[in-house]
Parts: structure tokens; sequence; C-alpha cells
């Protein structure tokens, strides 16, 4: 894991865009097209504005996204396909966008997703870790064995209250508690991960991340024994670092 501070959340998304678009371009100069995956929340703000103006054959490229709550229309405010398809999807002539829907039968979605996921190894990762130290709705203590690329998840109340301090949604009781996500074992079979961690709110999930040991009640952790993983903080997130 290489850790990366930058001295405000502009920069730090300036700096996550442009490795990974690196890396993008590098799979696609390889093999002629790449696999991405984009995460959402407020984590991602400056990444994807600064991913959207980076020189990529959009074109060439197929996109997954990491999680979606089950039963939230897509019209509503913290909808991740809302999210995706308004700060990035729109914005990229990009080839494929697979988007989770969790307005459909969960099981069956996430059959069709992981048969998708069996053909299209991912190259770029983009991700962020939560206020809990979760990777994409990976709750503590994460499954840290599972096969299955995509899972029904249960959204622990930390992660929830996360969800609802961001103001995605008007109070605790409407946010969703379950989704589909991505697993960690196939999130650690991207050939590169970037992940974009900015707010002091996240520093504590930073430190265990970084400092702690590879354990799952701090998912994200996991990303220590990940060859090639670029980890962006701000002053703020690293504010409780002590290497």
């Amino acid at each position: 894991m290489k850790v990366t501070i930058l001295s405000n959340k502009l920069a730090l998304g300036q700096a996550a865009a442009t490795e990974g678009a690196k890396h993008i371009n590098a799979a696609i100069a390889e093999k002629g097209s790449a696999n991405v995956i984009l995460a959402t929340g407020a984590s991602q703000f400056e990444m994807l504005a600064s991913l959207v103006d980076e020189t990529v054959d959009w074109s060439k490229v197929t996109f997954f996204h990491l999680d979606e709550y089950i039963g939230l229309p897509q019209t509503h405010p913290a909808s991740f396909r809302k999210y995706l398809k308004g700060r990035f999807a729109t914005q990229v002539p990009l080839k494929t966008f697979h988007y989770i829907d969790g307005e459909v039968d969960p099981t069956l979605e996430c059959d069709r997703l992981n048969k998708l996921m069996a053909n299209h190894p991912i190259d770029v990762a983009f991700v962020g870790i939560g206020e809990n130290g979760h990777l994409a709705f990976n709750d503590p203590p994460a499954d840290f064995d599972t096969e299955v690329p995509f899972m029904v998840v249960d959204l622990d109340e930390a992660c929830r209250q996360q969800q609802f301090g961001e103001g995605w949604f008007p109070d605790l009781a409407s946010v969703p508690a379950q989704a589909i996500s991505m697993s960690i074992k196939q999130i650690m079979k991207s050939q590169t991960i970037i992940c974009s961690v900015p707010d002091e709110r996240k520093a504590e999930a930073a430190l265990g991340t970084i400092e702690g040991p590879v354990t799952p009640t701090v998912p994200a952790s996991i990303m220590q024994e990940h060859p090639r993983t670029f980890l962006y903080l701000d002053q703020e997130s690293s504010s409780l670092l002590k290497k």
C-alpha cells in the first residue's frame, strides 16, 4: 500500500484521478480495453470531478459499481445509480456501465452480476472507506473468505448513521437495512486499487486501515495485503497517523 497525504480534498481528488487514469490507459494499451469499478459517496466527489477531465478513451472502458441499496428507487437522491450517472456516466463517452439494480430480486441480480464479473477481470477499482472502516458495504466484521463477487449484505447502524449524517436521507429510519455489495475478495482481485479518503471523520478509520492489524473488524485494512493499492488522504483524514 502506497499512502499519499495531500493538502486538501481537491488535491486528493486530482491525484487519485490522475493515478487511476494512468493505470486505465496502461490496461487499454496492453489489452485494447479496460474494466473499472467506481465507488460513490461524499469521499468520491473530487476524484470523479477530476476523472472526467482525464485523457482516457472511455469508449474502451467497461464500468461496474461497488454497491447499491436494496429497495431504493433510482429517483431517490441517495441512489448510487443516480449518483454515478449524474457525476460521471453522462459526462464521458463510455462503452458500457453495468449498474447494480437494487429494485429487482436481489438474488437474481447478484447472479447476473456474478456472471458478468467472471468475464471482466478488474483493472482499476476506485474505492473509499467508511467511518466504520468498511470497504464497499462490507461492514465489520467483514467476510474475508467468500468467493462470490457480489452478495446481499446487512448494513450496521454505524454505516447507516454515516449515510444519514452525509445528508442522503431525512432520518436514520429511512436508510435501507440491506444492500448488494461487491465482496472483499473480489475487490482485492483488482489489478490496481485507488482509495480516496478525505475528511476528519475518516481519521480513525484511516488509522486502522493503514497502521492497524489486518482484521475483519476494520475491513479496509485488507488493502495492506494488496501489492498495488494507492491510498490518498488529506490533512484532516491523516491527522491520527503515527508513522
